[in-house]
């Protein structure tokens, strides 16, 4: 039997690099014995509508083009698949001959590569299947991190740092909404570009540790009071004890209807508006009179801001790409992780485990990242994270 056809598609939210892991696979893929190489447009939703391109005679330049642009150069996609989307998956692979799967994406991509394969194994048709890591969120877990992490939280730390010097022009207090739902990696980078302790961020909210509004709003003034100006960090997905979403509760307290629609993974809407910090702002205005109060929710530039990629980043993303095909020649399915190793230079090797467990579930970020005594992260989060970034630009000299 052939090695039959492979198939690719590109999942979740894009990042700036997700493009150089479809490179990487595609570079390394015309060197195996694929039939074709299929890319799906718009990830599963192309694979089911057979809408595919076909990416076995890429030219070099073309494939250069490819790698240097953010987002998902094939389409992505936030798609769940059912019992019948599997049968008729499978149906359109056997007719095409489709034999290897391969998926980038975050959490839910692992989950649809994992429930691909095993859907595949109970009708009984042989395929191979395989998750490439990619995710600005850092939340996936067996990895030491996610690519699309690091170019990200280096956008955000050079982001806070014009941010910082704005709001030390002007003074007052400054709130930055970043994307985390589950987990504080990258609310945590805006604290890499900092040279000291007046620098902002001062505070900073991840979904690690339970939110309370009193208690924000107490520690926000005391900053305020000593500085006469605050600049804060927060996680669109910072919860109350019970692990309710603030965003969400506010909305069910005042009727404001904030919050509430959900995607096909079941994810309650977060992203998207500055919901969050248009709240935030009018409810610390009123309890810090005569304060000069504004938000910005970072949103989608995050993860779409090429002009300050990590290379560090570009170069791991390709890699995981690569090494996708590199073991499907020996393994039925799996998730591509990178694995650090602990020397004097940085470096990560790159590896494969069980889709299983990757699929669905999230990372939080350790307690030995995050500081016990005040809304902040410790010198290890620093340590960890830094080398991922590819280093950061130094601030310029301010003299307020």
């Amino acid at each position: 039997m052939s090695a039959g056809k492979a198939v690719i598609g590109q999942s979740g939210g894009p990042t700036a690099v997700i493009n150089r892991s479809l490179v990487g696979f595609i570079k390394e893929a015309v060197n195996h014995d694929f039939d074709e190489i299929l890319g799906a447009k718009h990830g599963l939703a192309g694979m089911l509508g057979e809408d595919f391109v076909d990416l076995s005679n890429l030219s070099e330049s073309q494939l250069y083009g490819m790698g240097k642009t953010p987002a998902a150069a094939l389409g992505s996609v936030r798609q769940k698949p059912t019992d019948s989307d599997i049968e008729k998956l499978i149906s359109i692979f056997e007719k095409q001959n489709i034999r290897n799967f391969f998926y980038i994406g975050g959490n839910d991509s692992a989950e649809t590569a994992n429930l691909v394969s095993e859907g595949a194994k109970n009708i009984g048709y042989e395929m191979k299947a395989f998750h490439i890591p990619k995710t600005i969120d850092n939340d996936l877990r067996e990895t030491d991190h996610c690519p699309g992490y690091g170019s990200a939280a280096r956008f955000v730390a050079h982001a806070f740092q014009g941010d910082d010097a704005d709001n030390r022009s002007l003074g007052g207090i400054k709130i930055n909404v970043l994307m985390g739902r589950h987990a504080g990696w990258l609310t945590a980078a805006s604290t890499l570009g900092k040279s000291t302790e007046e620098d902002g961020p001062h505070l900073v909210y991840v979904p690690e540790k339970t939110f309370n509004i009193d208690t924000f709003l107490k520690e926000v003034k005391e900053v305020y009071d000593a500085l006469g100006r605050c600049v804060i960090a927060i996680s669109e997905g910072v919860h109350n004890e019970d692990g309710e979403y603030f965003l969400q509760t506010y909305a069910d307290q005042t009727g404001s209807g904030l919050a509430g629609k959900t995607d096909s993974h079941g994810n309650i809407q977060l992203s998207g508006s500055g919901a969050l910090g248009d709240t935030l702002t009018n409810i610390v205005s009123e309890y810090i009179e005569g304060a000069r109060v504004r938000a910005d929710t970072f949103g989608y530039l995050q993860r779409s801001f090429i002009a300050d990629i990590s290379q560090v980043d570009a170069e791991e993303a390709e890699r995981v790409g690569q090494h996708a095909v590199i073991a499907s020649k020996e393994l039925d399915s799996g998730s591509v992780i990178l694995k650090r190793q602990f020397s004097e230079k940085y470096h990560c090797d790159v590896e494969v485990v069980d889709l299983h467990k990757v699929a669905k579930h999230t990372k939080d970020m350790p307690e030995e990242f995050l500081d016990g005594t005040k809304p902040y992260v410790t010198n290890d989060f620093f340590e960890y994270a830094m080398p991922l970034t590819g280093g950061i630009e130094p601030k310029t000299q301010i003299f307020v």
